[in-house]
């Protein structure tokens, strides 16, 4: 039985009651995160490793058309944020678009949802601690230490972070999210000045010239460009944080718009900003995706230790996304326990309003991770990257497809659009749910990689079906008892 069915016997049974749903999956928690942690949240969402560190090997191949690339994949993750900010204020919910799902798809699209939305989030969480380790052996001093147990203690100690408290978990993104900021306003900063000075970057003189002398802005044709789209749009994976942080704010009716709108200039001035001014000042041939952009720029213009620093705010930004993956994961984990379609032990709360149960499992996933590093340190992070891929792209997907029914019920009158909208539905729903499609479509251009990730999903559709199977008399239950003690 669906959310649906229960909806229409709460409607029955109490005609006063608001067209907006409870979710079990939301009572108990605190409601600590202040607005500057959803916004920095907001923020860190956006800026990752993918431009600290992917950017650079993009620009090697696309040239400085990546700008328009990340433009274009901007847009399309602003949209997707935007349809989740307008759910978010029809009903926060800290299951965020599990929730959602469960309530325009029904419990088989929410158990869809929570358990893509756990694998892009435990496989990305390995890929985290994987990066820590690497990132740390960048040192000296910890070159001795074997990988797996550097991944071991990046993951105790966001673990027990995690586990303290929300505010903890809040306060720790926020300065997070601070060095990212600042780090990137700093290179800026000389960039800009190089820029305007024509300072001398290892040998080539900064401006336009670096563009037009060296093949234009599509210097080796449009197809890489387009190929490197896919890598691009998970770049702006973990947006979706803010749906989440939502059901933990005290007034998400003004939280969220602010966080969901400074979104889109975050991503034209740290991102667009950063790869036009990384352009101008260096041939995209200099650039490789063994090193940093900003480290190469730095290292030319001979400023002392910009490695150092560079892989300290690449390790930040890591430990960050590990945190945010475990936050999450724990909360939605939680509201599909309370449905009945994850483990019960994962919607048991601590007394700090912590859903320790769904952190723990994707703790125990991560230590997975700690194994696969020490069995296979020099492709673990590869392997698990474009696995957790298929999680991001079919969370987007979801949510895009839960926008439309919401707008269509809207549109019959049965629930009420908040006046925070997603502009031209539902030309922007189904424009982004077939550019998320074609992303998914051209990893198959990669036979290296991304052609065996997509021989994965009929091994993962099949799990889901064997887990649906292993699970629906629980779900049936769970419905069951909450349309029981509506209609009575």
């Amino acid at each position: 039985m669906s959310k649906d069915a229960v909806y229409t016997a709460q409607v029955a049974a109490h005609p006063e009651a608001t067209a907006t749903p409870a979710d079990a999956g939301d009572a108990g928690y605190s409601k600590d995160l202040k607005a500057r942690h959803v916004n920095m949240i907001a923020i860190g969402g956006a800026i990752g490793t993918g431009l600290f560190l992917g950017a650079g090997g993009r620009l090697h191949d696309a040239g400085p058309a990546l700008a328009l690339a990340y433009l274009v994949c901007g847009v399309f993750a602003f949209f997707v944020v935007r349809a989740l900010g307008e759910l978010v204020l029809y009903r926060p919910s800290s299951g965020s678009f599990v929730s959602y799902a469960r309530e325009f798809l029904g419990e088989k699209g929410a158990y869809v949802a929570g358990w893509m939305y756990f694998l892009n989030w435990s496989t990305t969480g390995i890929a985290d601690i994987t990066a820590i380790a690497l990132y740390t052996h960048y040192w000296s001093l910890f070159t001795s230490i074997p990988q797996w147990v550097l991944a071991l203690i990046a993951l105790a100690v966001v673990l027990a972070v995690n586990l303290i408290s929300v505010k903890i978990f809040g306060e720790m993104e926020f300065w997070f999210a601070i060095i990212k900021v600042a780090t990137l306003v700093g290179f800026m900063l000389i960039g800009i000045f190089l820029l305007a000075t024509q300072h001398d970057v290892g040998g080539h003189t900064p401006g336009l010239s670096m563009i037009t002398d060296h093949g234009g802005v599509f210097p080796h044709g449009l197809m890489p460009v387009v190929l490197v789209m896919q890598g691009v749009i998970f770049a702006y994976a973990a947006l979706e944080l803010v749906g989440v942080a939502a059901g933990e704010t005290a007034e998400p009716e003004k939280v969220v718009p602010r966080a969901v709108n400074s979104i889109m200039w975050r991503v034209g001035l740290f991102y667009v900003g950063s790869v036009v001014l990384l352009a101008l000042l260096l041939p995209g041939s200099v650039y490789s995706g063994d090193q940093s952009p900003f480290v190469t720029v730095l290292s030319k213009i001979g400023v002392p230790a910009a490695g150092d620093v560079m892989n300290l705010v690449v390790l930040t930004a890591a430990m960050s996304s590990l945190n945010s993956g475990l936050y999450s994961t724990g909360r939605i984990l939680r509201s599909m326990a309370m449905a009945g379609s994850a483990p019960k032990f994962t919607r048991v709360m601590s007394r700090s309003q912590v859903p320790y149960g769904g952190i723990l499992l994707t703790c125990a996933v991560c230590v997975l991770g700690v194994g696969l590093n020490y069995l296979m340190p020099s492709q673990a992070f590869e392997i698990v990257l474009n696995v957790a891929s298929l999680g991001i792209i079919s969370t987007w997907v979801i949510i895009m497809i839960c926008h439309l029914i919401f707008v269509r019920r809207a549109r019959a009158g049965q629930v009420t659009r908040p006046h925070f909208r997603l502009p031209g539905s539902p030309v922007t729903e189904i424009a982004t749910i077939a550019f998320l499609l074609a992303c998914l479509g051209m990893m198959w251009n990669d036979p290296e990689v991304g052609r065996k990730t997509l021989l994965l999903i009929p091994l993962i559709a099949l799990m889901l079906v064997a887990g649906w199977f292993g699970v629906r008399r629980r779900v049936v239950r769970n419905t069951d008892r909450e349309l029981s003690e509506l209609t009575n």
